[in-house]
C-alpha cells in the first residue's frame, strides 16, 4: 500500500550490499535527501528550543538562596540501537557538557536513551550542530555532524526519569518517598548536601567514591528528586537504594552432640599466625564447641555496636552454618573418618545483618568496606579471605554494576596497595522450585548483586548428593543429576555479552527432591551438615544452596593460603579458577554444544568448574603447574593522546625432548590469567569510551612454527582489533576448547588440545593490555599505573610415564625472564 506524500515515515538508509559502510542517514520517504535533511533538522531543532524554554523557566523558578553549582539543565535523547557510537558526540568537555546517564534499551525498545547535563552558559550547543548539520559539508561533501545529528531520534527535556537508570518497574509510584541512589557527578558531594540541607530533604552519612562519582542515599518521593535537580548540577544518576537482602533457607536438624563431642577431642587449633576466613552474615555462635577452636571471642565483630555478635534467629543461624563449613569444609568427613583434625586456618566474623528485622536502607558497600575494618583493624597484618553470601535479587540489570557490587570491585583493587580476596554466593532462586523448571529457570535467573564485581570470585552450586535413604521420602526423585548445577542456584546466561562470567567455579550446594506433584524440598539426605546457632538445643543443622558452596570455597581459598602464604590474592584466585573442572555431566554438555554461543552460555551457567585444592597446590609427575606473578605498564603518554605501551613475553620452559618422544601422544596445555581491575562504575561503563574497567589484559600462546617477532605481530594486531571493537583474534581457533568467548571479566582460563609434539613448538604466551579507562580518561591520571597480573600455566600428559614435572623443574634452575 502506498504512503501518502503528506504523511512521510523515517527510516536509516546506508550503504549497499556492496559498498562500504557509511554512517547512516535519516531519509523521508517521497522527499529529495536534503529536503530530507533539513525537515529532520527542524523537526530537531523544534524540540531543543521547547525544552530550552522549559528549562530556562526552571531555572527561574529555583528557590531563592536554595540553588548550588553551575545553573543548568539536563537534555535526554532517544538514539536508535546499534549506533551507541553516536553517544561520545553528545559530550563537550571545553563547553563542560557531560554524558552522565545511559540506559540501556527496554525489552522490545529499538532505542537507547541518554541524558546530558548542560549547563545555561552553553545551551546553543546543539542549535549550532544541527545548523551546521543542516547547511555546510566537511571536506568529503557529507553534511557536518552527520554522525550525531543523523542518529538522533528526539529529544526533551530531562528529570529525575531520564536520570533513573534501574529498570522502570522499580520507579516508585507518584507521592510514595523512598530512598534513593543519588550517584553524583565528579567533587559535588559537598554542593549536594548543601542543597539537600535547604530543601529540608534526608541523607545518610555513609558515602561511596569511585573515581568520577559518589554515591549518597536521599529519602524523598519523585518531586522531591526534582527539586534536587532543578536546584543543583550535582546529579548523574537515580537509582532505587537496594532492600536488605533476604535469605530463606530451609533446614532440618540433625542431632548428633556425641558426634561433636567426639570431633572437639581430635581437634588441633590453628597457630597463631594462620590466615583467616573472615565471614561477614549474621554473627556466630563462638560457644558452639566445633567453632570455639577455630574462632577467638576477639575476632567477632559487628557492623553495628548496638548489636551483640553472636547469630540469630531472624536469620535462621545463617552466620553459624557458614562458620561451620568455612572452618571444615565437608564437616559430615570431618565427623565421621575418626581421625585428628588441624585446623589450618581460622574464623573471623563480622555481624552486617541486624539481629531482628532490616538495616536502615545504608549502602551496602559502604557496609561492607566497614565490616572489613573492623577486621582487619583488629589483625592488620593477618592473610585472610573476606567470605560473603548476603545477595539481593533488586535492580539487577544482566550484568551491570551496581553501588554494591563496584564497591566489592573497589575493595578487591584497595587502591593498587592493598588487595584484597573476596568469595561470594551467586544467589538462590527464590520461592517454590518445580523439577520442570529445571536448568531453564537457572538460566533465565540471573546473578544477584553484588556478584556483577569483576575481581572477587563468585561461587555457584553443584551437587553430587542423589542418594536419598530416608523412609519418609520413600519414591521421592532428586531433581538435578549427579555433577550438574544445583536447583537452586543462579547463572549469568542471560547477562549482556561484556560483562563476566558468572559463576566462575561451582562447589557442592545440596539438592532438592521432590514427589512428581508438588514443590521441590530440601531434605536432609541431599544437604550438607554444618553447626547450629543453639548448640545447648541441637550441634548439627541441614545446610546447603550457594551460601554452603561459597563457605567451601572460603575453606579453599584459606586452605592454598596457609599452605602458600607469599602468594598474591589474584594468585590464589587464579588458582582455584585453573584447578577446576567440569564434572562429565557438564563436560557433556559442552561436548554437545554446537557452536560458541551454545558454550558461552554453559560457561555462565558452570563456571570453569569445580576447582579441588590438591590440583590448585601439587604438581603430579604428569601434571606440571607454572605461577608466574608480574606486572607490565599497559598505558603511555604520547604528547596529549595516550598508547598502550608493554607486552610481557614469557618463554616456556617445555622439556622439548621428553614432549618430542611422547610425539602425537595426546596433552593438554592449561592457561588462566587473574588480575583486579579498578572500577568506573558510573552508568556509562557499556558504551566504549566509558569503560567500567580500568584495563583489561589478553593472553595468547605462540603457535607451532610460528617465529617470535610473527608472534608479536599477531598479538599487537589482536590487540589493535578488539580495541576497534572488531573480534579477538588471538583467542579463536587453534584447537582451544572456548576460545573467544574466554575474554569476559578479569578471569580468562582456557585449554589447548594437541599433540607432545606440536606443546613443544608453542614455548611462548604473551600478556598484552587492552584499553580500559585509564586510558581513555587522561585528566584521571592513571594511565602512568602498573596492571598486576597471575599467569597460570599447566600441561598435563595423563597416562604418559615422562616425567614432565621434573624435567620442568630442571629447566627453572636456570631463569627464565619475561621479555
Amino acid at each position: 500500500m502506498a504512503i501518502p506524500r503528506d504523511r512521510p515515515h523515517l527510516h536509516l538508509e546506508g550503504g549497499g550490499r556492496n559498498e562500504p559502510y557509511t554512517s547512516p542517514r535519516i531519509v523521508i520517504t517521497g522527499l529529495p535527501p536534503a529536503r530530507a535533511r533539513a525537515a529532520h533538522a527542524a523537526k530537531l531543532k523544534r524540540a531543543i528550543d521547547h525544552a530550552i524554554v522549559q528549562a530556562r523557566a526552571q531555572i527561574a523558578g529555583r528557590q531563592e538562596g536554595v540553588a548550588e553549582g553551575t545553573p543548568g539543565f539536563y537534555l535526554q535523547f532517544e538514539i536508535p540501537t546499534g549506533h551507541e557510537t553516536a553517544l561520545d558526540s553528545l559530550e563537550n568537555k571545553p563547553k563542560e557538557i557531560e554524558l552522565v546517564a545511559v540506559k540501556p534499551p527496554a525489552e522490545g525498545s529499538e532505542t537507547i536513551s541518554a541524558t546530558v547535563f548542560v549547563p545555561e552558559s552553553s545551551a546553543d550547543f546543539y542549535d549550532k550542530r544541527i545548523e551546521a548539520y543542516r547547511t555546510e559539508k566537511n571536506k568529503s561533501g557529507r553534511p557536518k555532524n552527520e554522525n550525531l545529528i543523523a542518529r538522533i531520534d528526539t529529544v526533551q527535556l530531562g528529570g529525575a526519569r531520564a536520570l533513573f537508570t534501574d529498570d522502570m518497574a522499580l520507579f516508585p509510584t507518584t507521592g510514595t518517598p523512598a530512598w534513593w541512589e543519588v550517584w553524583l557527578r565528579d567533587g559535588r558531594l559537598h554542593e549536594f548536601r548543601v542543597v539537600s540541607e535547604r530543601l529540608n530533604v534526608a541523607t545518610k552519612a555513609h558515602t561511596i567514591s569511585f573515581p568520577e562519582r559518589d554515591v549518597i542515599l536521599a529519602l524523598g518521593d519523585e518531586a522531591t528528586m526534582e527539586r534536587l535537580i532543578q536546584h543543583s548540577d550535582a546529579v548523574a544518576e537515580l537509582r532505587l537504594a537496594k532492600d536488605t537482602p533476604s535469605l530463606f533457607l530451609e533446614m532440618r536438624a540433625v542431632e548428633q552432640a556425641e558426634w561433636a563431642a567426639n570431633l572437639a577431642g581430635r581437634i588441633t587449633p590453628p597457630s597463631a599466625i594462620a590466615p583467616a576466613v573472615c565471614l561477614l552474615d549474621s554473627g556466630a555462635a563462638q560457644a558452639h564447641p566445633l567453632i570455639a577452636p577455630g574462632l577467638d571471642p576477639s575476632d567477632q565483630h559487628s557492623y553495628d555496636s548496638a548489636w551483640d555478635v553472636g547469630d540469630s534467629a531472624y536469620w535462621n543461624g545463617h552466620g553459624t552454618l557458614m562458620s561451620g563449613v568455612a572452618l571444615y569444609g565437608d564437616l559430615e568427613a570431618a565427623l565421621s573418618h575418626g581421625g585428628p583434625v588441624t585446623l589450618r586456618h581460622r574464623l573471623e566474623t563480622v555481624k552486617i545483618l541486624p539481629p531482628t528485622g532490616q538495616n536502615d536502607p545504608d549502602l551496602y558497600g559502604a557496609i561492607t568496606a566497614s565490616g572489613i575494618e573492623l577486621a582487619e583493624r583488629k589483625a592488620p597484618r593477618r592473610r585472610r579471605v573476606i567470605c560473603m553470601a548476603v545477595t539481593s535479587d533488586v535492580g539487577l540489570g544482566r550484568g551491570r554494576p551496581s553501588s554494591w557490587s563496584a564497591a566489592v570491585d573497589q575493595l578487591c583493587y584497595g587502591g593498587g596497595d592493598r588487595r584484597r580476596l573476596m568469595v561470594l554466593s551467586a544467589g538462590n532462586l527464590r520461592g517454590d522450585i518445580s523439577a520442570a523448571e529445571y536448568l531453564d529457570r537457572n538460566d533465565l535467573e540471573e546473578v544477584e548483586s553484588p556478584a556483577q564485581a569483576w575481581n572477587p570470585l563468585v561461587f555457584g552450586a553443584c551437587t553430587d548428593k542423589i542418594t536419598i535413604t530416608d523412609p519418609d521420602y520413600d519414591g521421592w526423585l532428586p531433581i538435578a543429576p549427579a555433577g550438574d548445577l544445583s536447583p537452586t542456584s543462579r547463572t549469568s546466561t542471560i547477562w549482556d555479552r561484556q560483562w563476566p562470567i558468572r559463576p566462575d567455579v561451582v562447589f557442592e550446594g545440596g539438592n532438592l527432591a521432590h514427589d512428581g506433584v508438588n514443590p521441590a524440598s530440601a531434605i536432609d539426605d541431599l544437604q550438607l551438615i554444618s553447626t547450629h546457632y543453639r548448640p545447648n538445643v541441637r550441634l548439627f543443622d541441614a545446610f546447603g544452596d550457594t551460601s554452603g558452596a561459597t563457605a567451601l570455597g572460603g575453606n579453599l581459598s584459606a586452605g592454598i593460603m596457609s599452605a602458600r602464604p607469599e602468594l598474591w590474592p589474584e594468585t590464589v584466585r587464579g588458582l582455584i579458577v585453573h584447578s577446576a573442572e567440569w564434572t562429565p555431566a557438564m563436560r557433556a554438555r559442552f561436548d554437545a554444544a554446537a557452536s560458541q554461543a551454545q558454550k558461552l552460555s554453559l560457561l555462565r551457567r558452570y563456571g570453569w568448574g569445580v576447582p579441588d585444592l590438591t590440583r590448585s597446590l601439587l604438581s603430579a609427575a604428569d601434571d606440571a603447574t607454572l605461577m608466574v606473578e608480574d606486572a607490565l605498564l599497559p598505558f603511555r603518554k604520547d604528547g596529549s593522546q595516550i598508547k598502550t605501551r608493554d607486552m610481557n613475553l614469557h618463554l616456556l620452559p617445555w622439556p622439548r625432548a621428553e614432549l618430542a618422544d611422547l610425539g602425537e601422544a595426546d596433552v593438554e596445555l592449561r592457561i588462566t590469567l587473574s588480575y583486579f581491575i579498578e572500577p568506573n562504575p558510573g552508568e556509562r561503563g557499556w558504551t566504549r569510551r566509558h569503560r567500567y574497567a580500568s584495563h583489561s589484559l589478553r593472553f595468547a600462546v605462540k603457535r607451532s612454527l610460528e617465529p617470535i617477532d610473527a608472534f608479536r605481530q599477531r598479538i599487537n594486531k589482536a590487540a589493535q582489533d578488539e580495541e576497534a571493537g572488531g573480534p579477538i583474534s588471538a583467542s579463536g581457533g587453534d584447537s582451544w576448547v572456548l576460545g573467544q568467548i574466554r575474554d569476559r571479566g578479569s578471569i580468562h582460563s582456557d585449554i589447548w588440545r594437541g599433540s607432545a609434539a606440536a606443546l613443544a613448538e608453542r614455548d611462548a604466551v604473551g600478556v598484552f593490555p587492552i584499553s580500559g579507562w585509564w586510558k581513555e580518561k587522561p585528566a584521571l591520571q592513571r594511565w602512568d599505573r602498573a596492571a598486576r597480573y597471575s599467569l597460570l600455566i599447566s600441561v598435563r600428559a595423563p597416562g604418559s610415564e615422562v616425567d614432565i614435572y621434573n624435567s620442568i623443574a630442571t629447566q627453572l634452575a636456570v631463569a627464565v625472564p619475561a621479555t
